[in-house]
């Protein structure tokens, strides 16, 4: 009986290596232990804002419902970058950082060798094997909402608020600008771009301030590049009686009566495809960039739910179409501050 329980003990310690050894090794997981995956979504700002942060927050809301993944959420309210990132990895298998400003990710993550980290609107100044970096192609859609803006406007007078002077927000002003510009260019019709910044993404006050003083330059249409600050546009919007212009994410739910379409940059889905992709045992995608751009269906313009109040006349959604088939095909070439 001894040598009979001797025996099963010796086989129950073998299985009991056998799963520590498998435990061992790259951390890139495979779809039957999802659900042991945590993934953390580090924001540089808040949640809240409706538009690139929220999305985000979706992108991570889908991998749980379809994943089973551990969500972890953090916000950084502007500061603290570096030492969020380090918690982030202390606890998580995958990291996103959202904004440009977690800069320092690239000498941060080689310390963390076993965490895949992704950041989400900038790049590294070199390759890194453990991070991921996602940009948008958003010049090409801020093109054409540059082009509506101009078709929609009865002033010949089109604005920007844009969230910082900075080359990621300029990147959606030069695309704006070439897209007045084409429309003009194309009718005839004599249209002027007016722009400031609000400096700041979290403040609506500012950002009504900022869309009052370009209207009081004659703006009809002003197109929101500023997170939080948006709001205060939309604001501005119904009480002065203009036209405006969501980012990021589809807004005009917001306010569908003055919201007359978004500059769609699928942030959510970028990190959902991501993710996915790294769940599926792909990791070859980490120590690159991912332009994720119009051609992709990343970038795009949305015009609300079906039975949304539409400003926007079907000739110039058909012209919008017909100009993105052209941006694709690389007939029509989009400025950018990248």
């Amino acid at each position: 009986m001894k040598k009979t329980i001797a025996v099963v003990m010796a086989v129950v310690m073998l299985i009991g290596m056998v799963g520590i050894l498998a435990g061992c090794g790259d951390k890139a997981p495979a779809e039957d232990n999802a659900g042991k995956l945590t993934v953390a979504v580090v924001v540089a700002g808040k949640f809240g804002d409706r538009s690139f942060y929220d999305s985000s927050k979706e992108g991570l809301d889908r991998l749980v419902a379809d994943h089973g993944v551990n969500p972890v959420t953090i916000e950084c309210n502007n500061e603290n970058h570096d030492i969020q990132m380090k918690n982030a990895a202390e606890n998580a298998d995958v990291v996103v950082c959202v904004g440009w400003e977690f800069y320092n990710i690239e000498t941060i993550a080689p310390d963390y060798p076993d965490v895949k980290w992704i950041w989400i609107d900038n790049a590294t100044s070199a390759p890194v094997e453990n991070i991921l970096n996602i940009t948008y192609a958003q010049n090409e859609g801020s093109f054409l909402a540059g082009y509506i803006a101009a078709a929609m406007s009865e002033s010949g007078v089109v604005g920007a608020v844009g969230g910082e002077d900075a080359d990621t927000i300029n990147d959606f002003i030069v695309g704006y600008e070439q897209g007045a510009k084409y429309y003009a260019d194309e009718t005839g019709k004599a249209v002027t771009v007016v722009k400031n910044y609000s400096n700041t993404y979290d403040d609506p006050a500012v950002g009504k301030d900022c869309a009052i003083a370009l209207n009081d330059q004659g703006a009809d249409v002003i197109f929101q590049i500023a997170s939080a600050c948006g709001d205060g546009v939309f604001e501005a919007a119904k009480e002065r009686g203009f036209y405006a212009i969501g980012v990021d994410s589809d807004q005009k739910f917001i306010d569908p009566e003055v919201i007359i379409c978004s500059m769609k940059k699928e942030v959510g889905g970028s990190i959902y495809d991501a993710v996915s992709a790294l769940i599926g045992g792909d990791t070859s995608r980490w120590g690159s960039t991912w332009v994720a751009d119009m051609s992709s269906g990343y970038v795009g313009i949305g015009y609300g739910e079906d039975g949304s109040t539409q400003q926007i006349p079907d000739d110039v959604k058909a012209a919008v179409e017909e100009l993105a088939g052209k941006i694709v095909s690389g007939e029509i070439i989009v400025d950018s501050t990248r």
